[in-house]
């Protein structure tokens, strides 16, 4: 009988390796420690993408998606305006890539459709008087978001959830960019992305299983 100790699996240790550095990650946002958030937070998305790699449910759409965020990730990082509207364009295809992805698997359903819809004008509604020149890019870029959470509702439930998470996280960005903020508003960001990734990552797989 062999009383070696097992080795953990290379594909878990990949998750627990996304745990360990999006901890990491909070913890450098909620320091202000740009330096380590440089060395984290573009790992996020990388790392689920190796998982998904391994478990053979990389497909394109959800790769792209995911190699999109990790750009969109890195250009905000750099403190301006510019950089800000580079990786709202970078997670616009990261939105664009996901609702291919989700929709490609089961159509959508209308309640979810009507509902998020709904969510984006009141939300566009309700910021418009206070996001200046970043109007028109919020509302394209938030109705891609909005359709994404509610294609994400036919996948699976991990996936719907992570879908509602992006959408909370990116809400409170654009709640910032209007001015409005509350403590630890950087590490609820991070947070619910991060969360907001890794399920929709574990959620395709095992609907890729399905």
């Amino acid at each position: 009988m062999d009383t070696r100790p097992r080795r953990p699996d290379r594909d878990v240790v990949l998750l627990w390796a996304f745990a360990v550095v999006a901890a990491v990650e909070l913890v450098a946002v909620a320091s202000d420690v740009l330096a380590v958030q440089w060395l984290a937070k573009p790992l996020l998305a990388p790392l689920l993408l190796t998982w998904l790699w391994r478990v053979r449910a990389a497909n394109a759409p959800i790769a792209v998606g995911l190699l999109l965020a990790t750009a969109g990730d890195i250009a905000l990082l750099v403190p301006s305006d510019t950089a800000f509207l580079v990786g709202m364009g970078c997670f616009l295809g990261t939105q664009l890539a996901f609702v291919t992805a989700f929709v490609g698997h089961r159509r959508a359903r209308p309640a979810a459709l009507a509902g998020y819809l709904t969510l984006w004008v009141v939300a566009n509604a309700l910021l418009w008087p206070r996001l200046g020149e970043l109007r028109l890019p919020v509302l394209g870029y938030s109705l891609a978001l909005c359709l994404m959470a509610a294609t994400a509702t036919a996948v699976g439930l991990r996936v719907a959830l992570g879908g509602a998470l992006f959408l909370f996280s990116d809400l409170l960005i654009g709640l910032g960019a209007a001015g409005t903020t509350a403590p630890g508003h950087g590490v609820l960001v991070m947070a619910t992305y991060s969360a907001a990734l890794f399920l929709i990552s574990t959620g395709w797989a095992a609907a890729s299983r399905r």
